[in-house]
């Protein structure tokens, strides 16, 4: 049952436990705890520990830490157990963080296969596809019958051991991958046949399986998954061994990761210091980002100090200064979200790049005329004066140029210097849109008007 208010009675969460997604459950959770942190652990001590793990996945950063040191050790242990191996190892690995001996003990108390798996999993890097995919999956051996694989997954599944499944993996005696069958096709076949048999009846592609490797950087791995639309991708090691498989809804979790960093990055926000209880330190790193926007403010204002003279002869070009600043800015800003996208999702690259280049400029040059002959004309009404119009309309057009060509250059400058696109653009783009901006249009101004 979809949850669409959060329920904050804990009896009455409770009580309605059997019908709410982990993630409903959580949602709650944080609202019970905004009233009450009493009512919060009184609700996450009744949980079953069958959904426990999810519900917990499903906190916030912070709540999940206060969980892992209110619950036992024990209770720990008793929670990790029923989960996938791959969520399991993420709840060890943030316990481990926060408390080493409590983790241990967690590991200690669970059994030897657990124990392997885990420990497998965790000799991945972060940014590894290995470190994101489960080892629980459904396989069969080519020279199995279909009807005794059947049989193997009826037990799995009344045994819950095996969630979530969508297809059989194909692999030889050492374990290599040969193929992937949709269980919507299985059951069309005669079950009495081997796997080999039916793959030898279609075209050597009919089950040809998408794979990534385990050591695939997982941002590539999403990518394959989006360009496919795959619910599901196995992993494979060395020598094409079937070692696991990465379920959709991690590959989620991690275009929705990356989506929230560029948006911080560009906005000069850290995500690590954001999730944090520390004020000082967030503020302290919000601070850093403020500091060079207030050097790039000092670097306009010194632009436009040379040109004090002009501007006491013609106060009408204090007043209209911001819009050509500001219309550079939007405009650059609009580029520079494309461009780091773009190249995100691997769309563009510094090699194939002039194509996106020169339709950016295109786009900013055609505002720019636009917006030229607007602001021209409403700055010759305002004060009277065509010339004026005139001047703040070439400085538009100009400022517009230089937002779509440096909203696009900045972006693929940092990615060939291996930099994050994200890092930086906007203060170095803002930068140049007010000093391009404030510059042409006072030095139009004092060559025109003046």
């Amino acid at each position: 049952m979809p949850l669409e208010n959060a329920i904050k009675n804990p009896h009455e969460l409770l009580s309605n436990l059997n019908e709410l997604h982990p993630s409903d459950i959580a949602f709650s959770l944080k609202k019970i705890e905004q009233e009450s942190t009493d009512d919060f652990y009184y609700v996450l001590k009744e949980i079953p520990d069958e959904i426990l793990g999810q519900v917990i996945l499903e906190l916030p950063d912070n709540l999940r830490e206060d969980v892992y040191e209110f619950l036992s050790s024990q209770r720990l242990c008793d929670v990790v157990d029923e989960l996938d191996s791959d969520d399991a190892t993420d709840i060890i690995q943030e316990i481990e963080e926060i408390d080493n001996q409590k983790a241990k003990e967690i590991f200690d108390g669970l059994e030897e296969d657990d124990k392997h798996e885990i420990n497998w999993l965790k000799r991945y890097h972060e940014d590894e596809a290995g470190s994101y995919m489960q080892t629980e999956l459904f396989s069969a051996n080519i020279q199995e019958k279909i009807q005794d694989s059947i049989t193997r997954l009826k037990k799995a599944k009344e045994s819950h051991e095996l969630e979530n499944i969508h297809q059989v993996y194909i692999v030889n005696d050492d374990k290599k991958l040969i193929a992937s069958i949709l269980l919507e096709d299985l059951i069309l076949f005669d079950f009495e046949k081997t796997y080999e048999e039916i793959i030898n009846l279609h075209d050597e592609n009919r089950f040809k399986p998408f794979i990534v490797h385990d050591k695939d950087h997982i941002d590539e791995v999403a990518k394959q998954v989006e360009k496919y639309d795959l619910n599901v991708i196995p992993v494979v090691g060395y020598n094409e061994i079937l070692v696991g498989r990465i379920t959709n809804d991690d590959i989620l979790d991690v275009i929705e990761e990356n989506a929230t960093e560029q948006m911080y990055q560009l906005a000069g926000v850290n995500d690590d210091f954001e999730h944090e209880d520390n004020l000082l330190n967030t503020a302290k790193k919000r601070a850093f980002w403020l500091f060079l926007n207030l050097g790039t403010a000092i670097l306009a204002s010194l632009v436009i100090g040379l040109f004090d003279e002009t501007i006491e002869s013609y106060v009408a070009l204090a007043i209209l200064m911001p819009i050509v600043a500001s219309m550079g800015g939007n405009a650059g800003t609009q580029t520079l979200a494309v461009m780091v996208r773009q190249l995100a999702l691997g769309d563009i690259d510094f090699d194939n790049s002039k194509d996106a280049i020169k339709k950016e400029i295109f786009i900013s040059l055609a505002n720019g005329f636009i917006f030229a002959l607007i602001v021209g004309f409403v700055a010759y009404i305002w004060f009277n004066t065509a010339l004026l119009g005139i001047v703040i309309a070439m400085s538009m057009v100009i400022n517009l140029f230089s937002a779509g060509f440096f909203g696009a250059s900045i972006p693929l400058f940092l990615k060939k210097m291996d930099i994050d696109p994200a890092i930086g653009s906007t203060v170095l783009l803002t930068t140049v849109t007010d000093i391009v901006g404030f510059f042409s249009f006072l030095m139009l101004a004092k060559m025109i008007l003046l």
